[in-house]
């Protein structure tokens, strides 16, 4: 059974639908590449996907140890290759306003981040330079 189901909206947009929630997701093209650039581009939202991915995977292992994510935030850079046109880098900087003070769990929040799923699938070609600034 589809996850997703989408559709071409014309002028470089398209419509995805999450089925089991009813959310939508609008993309446009970028600036850069013929396209109006007011919403999210595809690379944007896998760039984005690999943050939250890592964030999400984060929490699950905070949960278990009883740890507070509060406070986390993080920005992500997409940095794109003109030849062939695709994701050259991801950056992602990881700012936490109030960090757990145990070393042990800070490195298995590093670790649960890097292992992310998205990590996982994105193909190594795709730098991913990742920032805990905690």
């Amino acid at each position: 059974m589809p996850t997703i189901k989408s559709s071409y909206l014309g002028n470089l947009r398209t419509e995805s639908e999450h089925l089991q929630s009813g959310t939508k997701i609008l993309t446009d093209a970028p600036v850069d590449n013929n396209g109006k650039g007011e919403k999210f581009s595809p690379t944007d939202l896998v760039s984005s996907a690999l943050g939250s991915c890592m964030v999400t995977i984060m929490g699950i292992v905070a949960a278990r140890e009883r740890e507070d994510l509060n406070g986390l935030t993080w920005e992500v850079t997409k940095i794109m290759q003109s030849s062939p046109r695709k994701i050259q880098e991801i950056i992602i900087n990881f700012h936490w306003d109030n960090p757990t003070k145990d070393p042990v769990m800070v490195k298995k929040l590093k670790n649960a981040a890097r292992t992310c799923p998205v990590a996982l699938s994105l193909d190594p070609a795709i730098k991913q330079t990742i920032n805990f600034n905690f």
